[in-house]
């Protein structure tokens, strides 16, 4: 009889991000639509929220529960240097049960936001070491990169890359940025991200005129890894920026929906909500992609710091203008032809945002077309993407399966 393949899916997953949510969505989708007979469970950040949302067994990824909290007493700065040591066996034990383990999507090998070497990025390099050691197909499919100034995380990234199995990239930049890092990208491949393969809600477009509802996607931003001395002033720049602008919307007399994409951004939704007193800003209660792509399907425009609510307002066919925080948005506005409509969230200038508001509305009809066409290009290549990993991944499965199950 043939052998289920067990498949695993590792990440910051079911932690209140709804873009690293999206990707895994979007594979537990391609696993039951090509390989029904998988058994998947997931080693990631909110268990209880995993199984409970997509219904696979699900363990928490680190065993000291303060892992991405600040340690300061003693017993904390403890926990937090035995739970290391904790987390090597407990991974290892974990990837010894799969035949394959996928990191769907996420920023993975990136240090765009505030990132500690021994958090995430140590997660990461030991489930690839333990691949390698145990001989599990580890694969980061669709991931995210980028150039990382701190050599200890570098370092961890770079040789996490080395040690998977298979690698594919959601843009060109993030596969530029490994090469430059050292590592062999000759057969990695770079699609569109995962979230591109996700349904798309049917969208009312607007009769006329652009005049209707704004949606504006905030983020609790506060700059990069290498911004940390800038941080309090960068955030008080993009609140400050963007909260001059939605006052202006609504002065103007177009409702605004506030939009989030993971659970920190709430203070951000709050703070304008307070500075712009007026029922014309509403905020949205999002908890999957899906609730984002109605959110920016209803609206005439988005205007999006997230990169995974810009991908929900595009998908959608919305015109989108980005408040940019790193390359990775520009170079997704850019494949979605809409690159010059990117403004800086390290430096909100409101004045041009609203010149470049203004300009995207103008060209609201066209924008819409070309969207449609961009759209239908990812989904035919996010098809390509799946069946290359059917192709690197499960034919060999079913042998190492047989191999571990032989007496």
């Amino acid at each position: 009889m043939k052998s289920h393949t067990r498949v695993g899916v590792f990440g910051l997953l079911g932690s209140g991000n709804l873009g690293n949510d999206g990707s895994l969505e979007a594979v537990l989708g391609y696993l039951r639509a090509e390989h029904p007979d998988a058994a998947v469970d997931a080693l990631c950040g909110g268990p209880e929220a995993v199984t409970s949302r997509y219904g696979i067994p699900a363990t928490r990824l680190h065993w000291y529960r303060g892992e991405y909290r600040t340690a300061s007493r003693a017993g904390a700065i403890a926990g937090k240097g035995l739970g290391k040591f904790v987390d090597a066996v407990r991974t290892a034990a974990w990837v010894r049960r799969h035949d394959v383990v996928i990191v769907p999507g996420m920023g993975v090998l990136e240090a765009t936001l505030p990132l500690r070497p021994w958090g995430f990025p140590y997660a990461l390099f030991l489930l690839c070491a333990s691949g390698r050691l145990l001989r599990t197909r580890v694969a980061l499919v669709g991931v995210g990169a980028a150039p990382i100034g701190d050599r200890p995380t570098r370092a961890l990234v770079r040789r996490s890359a080395r040690l998977a199995a298979y690698r594919s990239y959601r843009d060109a930049q993030s596969r530029d940025a490994m090469r430059e890092m050292g590592v062999d990208t000759t057969r990695d491949e770079v699609y569109p991200d995962l979230a591109f393969a996700l349904p798309t809600p049917s969208a009312s477009v607007p009769a006329g005129p652009p005049g209707g509802p704004v949606c504006v996607g905030v983020m609790d931003f506060h700059g990069g890894n290498d911004d940390r001395a800038r941080a309090a002033e960068i955030h008080r720049s993009y609140l400050d920026g963007t909260t001059r602008f939605v006052r202006t919307l609504v002065e103007e007399g177009r409702p605004v929906r506030l939009l989030t994409g993971d659970a920190c951004d709430a203070p951000v939704v709050a703070a304008i909500l307070d500075a712009v007193d007026s029922p014309l800003v509403t905020a949205a209660e999002v908890t999957s992609l899906a609730d984002l792509m109605k959110e920016t399907a209803a609206a005439d425009t988005v205007v999006a710091t997230r990169y995974h609510n810009l991908i929900c307002a595009l998908k959608a066919g919305t015109p989108t203008l980005a408040l940019s925080y790193a390359a990775k948005s520009d170079a997704l506005m850019d494949r979605m032809g809409l690159g010059a409509y990117c403004h800086p969230a390290r430096e909100v200038d409101t004045d041009r945002l609203l010149e470049q508001f203004r300009a995207l509305e103008k060209r609201s009809a066209e924008v819409r077309r070309t969207l449609a066409e961009r759209n239908a290009v990812a989904a035919r290549q996010l098809k390509d993407q799946f069946a290359e990993l059917t192709a690197a991944l499960f034919p060999a499965t079913d042998h190492a399966h047989a191999l571990r199950e032989a007496p």
